[in-house]
């Protein structure tokens, strides 16, 4: 099987690219941060105190996840509700962050996404793929970009939904998110040591697609 880690920080383009290689080589898409999304919208939803170990693991007990492909989009089930859009909003994804450090979700989600590695071509991509979920991935991609490169795309895309967001707060909010990330006890976000490094600030998505492909070709 070929299974292709991308890793990164908030922002930097990695569920886009990812999907657009899956895509374009005919590869599953695996979805890690969705999964965590869900489980932390399940977390804010029913007021868990993610600092009580003992509720997060009846709370985890609780969650079924389910990703699914309909008419070419992916689709977030949890608990049979489909979560995509509520997901993908600012709090749920700060609360995945946080809930992504403790060891009882992270044995939850981790298996399953083996397992779909193991039987299929993937693209994965997350914070920990490369030196923790698949360390014998095929290739391994570290995606980053600027601080500022990263809030200005958030920024952009928020506008063109028709938000009015704070542009130094999505700034800010990105480098909490990095710090919390990179400061984890449990798999933290850092670069593998065979991974490539690719700095996506002043590439467009074509281009950062088209350097991934070209080195899966010459795998």
């Amino acid at each position: 099987m070929m299974n292709i880690a991308i890793d990164g920080p908030a922002g930097a383009g990695k569920s886009t690219i990812a999907k657009l290689v899956a895509k374009e080589k005919g590869y599953i898409y695996v979805d890690t941060g969705a999964m965590y999304r869900s489980i932390a919208l399940y977390m804010i939803r029913n007021n868990v105190n993610i600092e009580d170990d003992a509720a997060i693991k009846n709370a985890c007990d609780e969650i079924s996840i389910d990703i699914s492909y309909e008419a070419g989009s992916q689709q977030v089930y949890l608990n049979g509700e489909n979560v995509s859009v509520e997901i993908r909003q600012e709090q749920v994804g700060n609360m995945a962050s946080k809930v992504a450090a403790k060891p009882v979700v992270r044995e939850k989600l981790l298996q399953l996404q083996r397992d779909l590695a193991a039987a299929n071509n993937v693209v994965m991509d997350g914070r920990d793929i490369g030196t923790f979920v698949l360390p014998n991935a095929n290739l391994k991609i570290y995606l980053t970009a600027s601080v500022e490169a990263r809030a200005n795309r958030r920024y952009k895309e928020l506008v063109e939904k028709g938000g009015n967001p704070d542009l130094e707060q999505i700034k800010a909010d990105i480098e909490q998110r990095d710090y919390q990330d990179m400061n984890r006890d449990i798999a933290p976000l850092k670069q593998a040591e065979d991974a490539v490094y690719l700095d996506s600030s002043n590439m467009d998505i074509n281009q950062v697609v088209q350097s991934i492909i070209d080195k899966i070709n010459c795998l």
